[in-house]
This record gives C-alpha cells, sequence and structure tokens, in this order.
C-alpha cells in the first residue's frame, strides 16, 4: 500500500485530534527520513530570489569593467601621446646630429685637401728633383 492511502488510513481511524496529530507528525518525519535533502531544495521563490540577485551582480560587474576599459583607454591614449612626443624629440635630435656629422664630415674634407694638394705637390717636385740628378 502507498504511504499517502497508508496516512489517509491512520488519519480517518484516529478517535481524537492528538492521535491526528501524532500521525501527520510521524509522517513527517517519514518523509524527512527518507528525504533528507528535502529541507535543501530550492523553491521557485529562492531561484527567483537568487536570479534577481545574481542580475544585479552581472550589472554592477558589467559597469565596473566598463569603467575600468574606459580608464584603461584613456591611459593608453596618454601612453601614445607621451610616446608620440618622445619619437618626436628623438628625430629632431637625430637630424642635428646629422647635420653636425655632415657639417664635420665637410670640415675634414676641406682640411684634408688642405694637406693632400701640398703634399702631392711637394711629391711631384721631389720626383722632378731625382729625376734631374739622375
Amino acid at each position: 500500500m502507498s504511504s499517502s492511502v497508508a496516512l489517509y488510513e491512520a488519519l480517518t481511524t484516529a478517535p481524537d485530534d492528538r492521535t491526528r496529530a501524532r500521525v501527520i507528525a510521524e509522517a513527517f518525519e517519514r518523509l524527512e527520513e527518507r528525504y533528507p535533502h528535502l529541507r535543501d531544495l530550492a523553491t521557485q521563490g529562492h531561484v527567483r530570489e537568487s536570479e534577481l540577485r545574481l542580475q544585479r551582480e552581472i550589472e554592477q560587474v558589467r559597469a565596473e569593467l566598463k569603467a575600468d576599459i574606459e580608464q584603461i583607454r584613456a591611459e593608453l591614449h596618454q601612453s601614445e601621446l607621451r610616446l608620440q612626443k618622445e619619437i618626436e624629440q628623438v628625430r629632431s635630435d637625430l637630424k642635428l646630429d646629422i647635420e653636425r656629422l655632415r657639417t664635420e664630415l665637410a670640415r675634414t674634407k676641406v682640411d684634408l685637401l688642405k694637406w693632400i694638394v701640398p703634399l702631392m705637390l711637394g711629391q711631384v717636385a721631389l720626383i722632378a728633383a731625382l729625376v734631374k740628378l739622375l
């Protein structure tokens, strides 16, 4: 016989309210023994409450994430601007260095020509003098 039919028969045959209450209490006790996790089961209200709480938390995390992303974008933009300024500074420094080197190279070329031309003329004169002596 099923548990519900046995409970019904026990309730209908009980002589007074006290006995009926005891039958009901025993039925609940057997139910708790048979299904110990019954107390831990979530009701639809619990599930809905958890769902709403999770949705609020998700929205909060989403807002925080958006704020963090915007902050990182701003920092990245500032870094890009700083790097562009540094690159322009390096370019101008390099241009100055290149111009300085070109000027120095031209000066060295002129100095070299100042020495080579007289030395070549001196060698030619020395060779001509040696040819006359021989």
